[in-house]
């Protein structure tokens, strides 16, 4: 493994990442029920203030950094955080389709490159809101509860990353390290 200095180095995307971290956990965690009285709509002030409104201005400050990358990705999901937090979506469709228009967002974001860790996390926050979308759509709880866990991880995942700037961890592996001890047969 190697370190990869880049991957959330500057101060901006370290506040970014545990932001997007706490609130994808709460958010995820809420909706997999695993904790006894525990919803999503619980997780509803995390995402207002700490996914909506903190994440909003990272993304600000890495605009001013000349980051336009990390400044994209954390205004406009913080903005996605605040509406999803101050919205009441009224109906299961309505809540479906906020999801998969979130997803699309976060779809663009996985595939727009960077480091390995946060396309990890955004592809599975992906699939996360494609199964939140399905889930809202059909009216089933098995599937909101594995979107949630999908949820879980990438909060996982973007809470590692910011850590593992922070205490200066890997957060790469190299491709030599990957494929180490692999032999063809012959």
């Amino acid at each position: 493994m190697a370190n990869d200095v880049s991957a959330g180095s500057t101060t901006t995307s370290i506040a970014g990442r545990l932001a997007l971290g706490i609130t994808l956990l709460a958010f995820g965690l809420g909706s997999t029920d695993v904790i006894d009285g525990v919803t999503a709509a619980d997780a509803v002030s995390i995402a207002h203030y700490i996914g909506g409104v903190a994440l909003f201005v990272a993304g600000l400050f890495a605009f001013r950094e000349q980051d336009s990358g990390t400044g994209t990705a954390f205004s406009v999901l913080g903005a996605l955080w605040f509406t999803w937090a101050v919205t009441d979506a009224g109906s299961a469709n309505a809540a479906g389709l906020f999801y998969l228009l979130f997803a699309l967002v976060v779809l663009s974001l996985a595939v727009a490159g960077g480091d390995q860790l946060s396309q990890g996390m955004y592809g599975l926050f992906l699939v996360g809101l494609v199964l939140m979308a399905v889930a809202a759509f059909a009216e089933s709880g098995g599937l909101a509860k594995a979107g949630g866990w999908f949820a879980v991880a990438a909060g996982a995942v973007a809470w590692y990353g910011a850590t593992a700037a922070l205490a200066h961890w890997p957060t790469v592996f190299s491709k030599r390290a990957a494929g180490r001890g692999v032999t063809a047969a012959g």
